[in-house]
């Protein structure tokens, strides 16, 4: 589905945009400045996580980082590239979310209970120790 989204940037000649920043995108255009801590809690990711992908936005030229508050501070915000696309962007997204849900209707399970499903099987036992056991009975990791 990414890919099928990333044709659109393309088509539209947005270069460089990777379909996992438009969430934060869209909420920085929404709230305004964030530090990373505050983008993270808002997209529900880890700081560690948010650094990472601010670092990979920053060097694709869809945000900077400013002085914050204090001197002490930097915050996350928009470049002017990002603000020339983002009413599309916003558009994309509301697109996405509708055709997602008519695919969620087109199938007798609904990709959200596929994650709700996932999340609690891996709380019971951790994709990590599925694949241990699995390496465990396998001779050749030895």
């Amino acid at each position: 589905m990414d890919a099928d989204i990333a044709r659109f940037y393309s088509e539209r000649r947005i270069d460089g945009l990777k379909p996992s920043f438009v969430m934060e995108l869209l909420r920085l255009h929404a709230n305004g400045p964030m530090t990373i801590a505050e983008l993270a809690e808002s997209v529900q990711r880890t700081h560690s996580a948010l650094s990472q992908k601010v670092a990979a936005m920053r060097t694709a030229g869809w945000v900077q980082t400013v002085v914050g508050d204090d001197a002490r501070t930097r915050k996350v915000t928009l470049t002017d590239k990002a603000r020339h696309v983002i009413g599309r962007l916003a558009a994309e997204w509301r697109a996405t979310e509708s055709a997602l849900a008519d695919l969620e209707a087109e199938i007798p399970y609904p990709l959200s209970q596929v994650v709700t499903d996932i999340e609690r099987a891996l709380e019971r036992k951790t994709f990590h120790d599925r694949i241990a056991e699995k390496l465990a009975e396998d001779p050749a990791w030895d």
